[in-house]
């Protein structure tokens, strides 16, 4: 018996690792196993979950496809003149966002932003998994740590790092349970080299510096960029008309990675519904009701 949806953040504070495309395979793979799922873009600078919502409607209906669609809200910052204020209202969004979908969804997935912000805030705390996507760079490790050049060790957490590790220890507080973190390796190179040996001994050893998982991740792979533009996925039918072009090898090799990751997740059948609504319970004093809400349902 359902009790409640479980929460899977995409996040990372650097722009183009892969979130937006991460949280909609995600989201779509996970409606094809016949579960109910909800997504929420929190990022309001470059909405490219909500795009990719939007283009996959569009394209459905322009085709006469019948297609799994999320329930999807696109939640705006507030850009009033108080900073007190405007998280007040943020946090009544984010909140009516979730209790609308959370008794029927099996699982929310939320889309970050690259860069700190109150909602991006509010959605780590919020997560039973968090799933976040580092490209296969030793420049793009420094979003994690800083390593030293000699021993290779972390030395110095990142602000996101530390980040994480305070909603970590929030939801440890409230619960008993910590959330479930996973670094993925994304686009990675289809050869092997010295520089990618070194990415994976030191993400190895920035989860073991934080206490989260690495899971196998994604390849460099053309496949996405022209997915995009109809909102399709490497998980919907090989169907020439269905995809707008002759399925390939990539697009095969493409969902089996994807496969893979979503295994890698060992998503629980048991949520915590009670630990979310503690979450969500006590919001700043006067919290003013902001009913508008900018969603598509389906």
């Amino acid at each position: 018996m359902r009790q409640g949806a479980h929460v899977i953040v995409v996040g990372n504070e650097k722009g183009g690792s892969g979130k937006s495309t991460t949280a909609f395979h995600l989201a779509i793979y996970l409606l094809y196993q016949g579960h109910k799922v909800a997504s929420i873009d929190v990022d309001s600078r470059q909405q490219t979950l909500t795009h990719y919502v939007r283009n996959r409607r569009d394209w459905a209906r322009s085709k006469g496809l019948s297609l799994p669609h999320t329930t999807h809200y696109h939640l705006p910052l507030a850009r009033g003149d108080s900073m007190r204020e405007n998280h007040r209202i943020e946090f009544d969004l984010f909140r009516q966002a979730i209790s609308e979908v959370e008794g029927r969804s099996d699982f929310i997935i939320i889309d970050t932003p690259g860069f700190d912000t109150n909602l991006a805030r509010l959605a780590h705390s919020l997560a039973d998994t968090l799933v976040t996507p580092v490209n296969d760079s030793l420049i793009d490790l420094s979003v994690m740590a800083q390593i030293d050049p000699v021993t290779g060790e972390p030395r110095e957490l990142s602000h996101y790092a530390r980040l994480v590790q305070r909603a970590r220890s929030e939801r440890l507080s409230i619960d008993g349970k910590n959330i479930d973190w996973v670094l993925v390796r994304n686009r990675i190179s289809m050869l092997s080299s010295r520089n990618m040996r070194q990415v994976q001994t030191m993400l190895e050893r920035i989860a073991m510096r934080l206490g989260c998982r690495v899971a196998d991740g994604i390849a460099e792979r053309v496949i996405f960029r022209s997915l995009f533009a109809t909102g399709m996925t490497v998980f919907d039918p090989l169907d020439d008309e269905l995809l707008g072009g002759v399925p390939s090898m990539s697009h095969m090799s493409a969902r089996q990675e994807y496969r893979a990751l979503v295994n890698a997740l060992n998503l629980p059948s048991s949520q915590r519904t009670e630990a979310r609504a503690a979450v969500l319970a006590t919001p700043p004093r006067d919290v003013n009701r902001f009913a508008h809400m900018a969603h598509n349902d389906s």
